[in-house]
């Protein structure tokens, strides 16, 4: 037996959305570096470039993960939003070593800033846009349970930290003629934004892998199985797992083996409907099993005991 909550509207609207503001603070951050000559300003519009190949590749997989399960894709296609998270981790690694060589080469070959309070109006202009788009995509993210999004949304942010810490290091710059600051600061900023890709390509692994539910969400489902247990009913193989959006569980189901198949089956049914609704998008698959029967507990683990 199982059971399904409703899916959810598309999220590709979402991808749209930071596509333009991908192509928005590029164009922004391309005039601010343009103005001011500034390596910092050059890193800051190299990731705004990822994140637009991020924001397509969201696109993408948002688009395939949507597409409704088949005879060859029997649980659907979510797990394709793991590509994309993997995907931007992988660029947001390849920006940091752009970013790290142009530093670099600013940092043996010194040059003046020019236009520098034009360029950061520009450039704060960019992070707003940024910062508004992220907080939107981490909230639907979240709320959604959107590997794709939320990935999307944390590369966004750490543009938005990067973009100030650009800001300000460009103003010390301007401030005091030590030119050798503005490259030391891309440095910085390529070392963190390293720290963020790698975060995202480990979390898209784990996904691949199988990894169970977060630790608050099996709390959920053992707070729901413990109110059943005090009515004479008991659980074991309780398994764990997330596509993308989708959360995956499956449970054995102990009854009183003197119970009609009805009854067994009509309980199973509300253990199923109270688990949906403490968990977002989630495909419940029950099994009963008689409690009595020493049989019944041959098959706790993934591989049946013999």
């Amino acid at each position: 037996m199982n059971a399904a909550t409703k899916l959810s509207p598309s999220l590709k609207r979402y991808a749209w959305l930071s596509i333009v503001a991908a192509i928005a603070t590029i164009l922004l951050k391309g005039v601010a570096w343009g103005l001011t000559g500034s390596v910092g300003l050059l890193s800051d519009a190299i990731e705004s470039c990822v994140n637009l190949a991020g924001a397509l590749m969201a696109l993408w997989m948002l688009t395939l993960a949507e597409i409704p399960a088949d005879d060859d894709h029997a649980h659907g296609h979510g797990k394709a939003e793991y590509f994309s998270s993997a995907f931007e981790g992988f660029l947001i690694l390849l920006a940091a070593i752009a970013i790290g060589y142009a530093a670099v080469v600013r940092l043996m070959n010194p040059a003046p800033l020019e236009a520098v309070g034009v360029g950061l109006l520009v450039s704060v202009l960019a992070s707003v846009i940024n910062f508004a788009t992220a907080r939107i995509l981490l909230e639907v993210g979240k709320k959604r349970n959107s590997i794709t999004l939320e990935a999307d949304a944390h590369h966004l942010m750490t543009d938005v930290w990067t973009s100030v810490g650009v800001i300000a290091g460009i103003g010390l710059v301007w401030l005091t003629d030590l030119l050798w600051l503005d490259p030391v600061i891309a440095l910085i900023v390529s070392l963190n934004i390293i720290w963020t890709g790698w975060h995202l390509i480990q979390r898209s692994a784990a996904g691949l892998m199988d990894t169970s539910l977060p630790l608050d969400e099996r709390e959920k489902i053992e707070s729901i199985l413990a109110l059943y247990r005090e009515q004479g009913l008991d659980f074991h193989a309780l398994r764990t797992r997330q596509a993308g959006s989708r959360t995956f569980v499956t449970l054995h189901v102990l009854v009183p083996g003197c119970w009609t198949v009805k009854q067994g089956h009509d309980w199973a049914e509300r253990i199923e409907l109270d688990i949906c609704k403490v968990l977002s998008q989630a495909h419940i698959t029950t099994h009963l099993e008689p409690l009595e029967d020493p049989v019944s507990m041959f098959d706790q683990e993934l591989d049946r005991s013999s």
